[in-house]
């Protein structure tokens, strides 16, 4: 079914999601292929916990039990895990780590887009640090301390570092896809709460 498996028990499924897969449906009479349905179809009853957008690849979590959907959810709500992204972005960063506290809201004229907004935003924090450089562009890691909708892409579109190939905040042509990809992930399993850790090679 196209799937990329990363652990499957009775209670968790990991997978590599691909960039250009939506995680849901589109709505109609968008694409009706989608994870959540692939990973249906091979695993009866799979629930979804969280998303990542189409061009996004990498780490989707999904559960398989009701409790399960319950204790991953509670999880991603709180922030009670450790997520990774790996991004590719335009012009040469200063500099080696940083923070970008930034909140953002929907730009609703122009949905889905987001926006900055100092004044009616919700706080949105993303750490990052500097993995590798190359000629007009930067590699790297990201921790989002919150979970914005766009919030990666937005944070460094304000830096003034957009993320290559972003059709919505950056240039579509400078890279043959999004260069956004979720890396790994940390969290408690649902049964027994013992860490557990997940790692997708970056495509790009």
């Amino acid at each position: 079914m196209g799937l990329v498996v990363l652990h499957a028990d009775d209670a968790l499924l990991v997978f590599d999601k691909p960039s250009g897969l939506h995680t849901v449906p589109a709505k109609p009479p968008g694409t009706q292929d989608c994870l959540e349905a692939r990973a249906r179809a091979a695993f009866p009853g799979a629930r979804l916990v969280h998303r990542l957008d189409r061009d996004t690849s990498g780490i989707v979590v999904m559960a398989r039990t009701a409790l399960a959907q319950r204790h991953l959810g509670w999880q991603f709500e709180r922030r009670q895990l450790e997520k990774t992204y790996v991004a590719r972005v335009a012009g040469e960063v200063p500099g080696e780590v940083g923070r970008i506290d930034l909140p953002l809201i929907a730009d609703w004229p122009n949905r889905p887009r987001q926006m900055v907004c100092h004044d009616r935003g919700k706080p949105s924090v993303t750490d990052w640090r500097v993995l590798a450089r190359e000629p007009g562009a930067t590699r790297l890691e990201l921790r989002p301390l919150t979970g914005r909708s766009h919030q990666l892409r937005v944070h460094l579109l304000a830096l003034g570092f957009p993320i290559l190939g972003d059709p919505l905040y950056g240039d579509p042509a400078s890279a043959a896809r999004l260069q956004l990809h979720a890396a790994s992930l940390r969290l408690r399993h649902p049964e027994g709460g013992a860490w557990i850790a997940f790692a997708a090679p970056t495509p790009f």
